[in-house]
């Protein structure tokens, strides 16, 4: 039995779309859990009668003051009974009707507690976005282990909960998701199962577009919250390689602009990667960094509160 969580907070034309595919599954969903975030408007009618469309849709409102990463999605897994739980979130959209079938499949090994899913890029987003989720997110299937933290360093506890399906026994034995993280709480649960000798699936025939076009400013603060988490959990990041892998994709991305004649976006590439660097080196040291300052750097404003 696969039940699937979706956090829901002002959601676009995307989930309208989402919940059309769940409804066409080969493998039938015994729930969908939203968690909606309220915004205390009429849009949160709307918004029900949306979700309301979903077949097996169970709806639990959320205070926006009490919406955490983790917390809440928590807070729906405890309400789920299934063997799996199928994490998503509000803005992708599956590529066909055999998204939960693939990642079950890739359930089968015993020692396998998360599968997740391949992310590809939708039209609008330009080359270089396209590339990065060709870089993250192979046409390959893998499955990783500890063994693989030698070779492939913070890359081995790469996973999204944007897709991801997790063996609920195991989470449960993980303690579920950790609290008021402001970021991240996929690769620290990824990093947790790694340590306790489970494997973790990338199941690559399991596709979802989803992608996003971020501005330099949104490149800067979103790795600024990414490099927080890593600094709030160091005991996890600092034993792994991590910022050799930013580097591979630069040249990576530069090497495929030139090969395929986009030579003329490479100063985008540039801004787009100083930004990303600059806001990782920032986040690695918001603990020394003036509270007004971090709260300008991050994206995740609310946490601060």
């Amino acid at each position: 039995m696969v039940d699937v969580i979706v956090p829901v907070y002002r959601p676009d034309e995307k989930l309208k779309l989402l919940i059309e595919k769940l409804n066409v599954q080969t493998v039938k969903p015994a729930h969908v859990f939203f968690m909606q975030t309220l915004t205390g408007g009429a849009e949160d009618e709307q918004v029900k009668e949306l979700l309301l469309q979903a077949e097996s849709a169970v709806i639990t409102p959320v205070k926006k003051e009490d919406f955490d990463h983790g917390g809440t999605r928590n807070q729906a897994a405890a309400m789920s009974e299934a063997e799996f739980m199928l994490f998503l979130t509000q803005d992708v959209v599956p590529v066909d009707e055999y998204l939960i079938e693939k990642l079950l499949e890739a359930m089968k090994g015993e020692n396998t507690a998360t599968a997740y899913g391949r992310q590809l890029p939708g039209e609008d987003v330009g080359v270089i976005e396209q590339y990065t989720r060709q870089f993250n997110y192979p046409a390959e299937s893998s499955v990783k282990s500890g063994k693989d933290l030698e070779k492939l360093g913070i890359k081995t506890y790469f996973c999204s909960n944007a897709c991801a399906m997790y063996r609920k026994s195991v989470y449960e034995q993980m303690g579920g998701f950790v609290l008021h993280t402001i970021f991240n709480e996929d690769m620290i649960m990824a990093a947790h199962v790694i340590g306790a000798g489970y494997d973790i699936a990338y199941v690559a025939e399991a596709m979802v577009v989803h992608a996003h076009k971020y501005t330099y400013r949104q490149q800067f603060t979103r790795n600024f919250d990414l490099a927080v988490s890593q600094r709030q959990y160091r005991e996890i990041f600092d034993g792994v390689k991590s910022e050799s892998e930013g580097i591979r994709l630069v040249k990576d991305t530069a090497k495929y602009l030139l090969k395929w004649g986009k030579w003329y976006l490479l100063p985008d590439l540039v801004f787009q990667s100083g930004f990303k660097f600059l806001g990782y080196r920032f986040g690695k040291k918001y603990d020394k960094l003036p509270r007004w300052l971090v709260k300008k750097c991050s994206m995740n404003k609310s946490y601060w509160k």
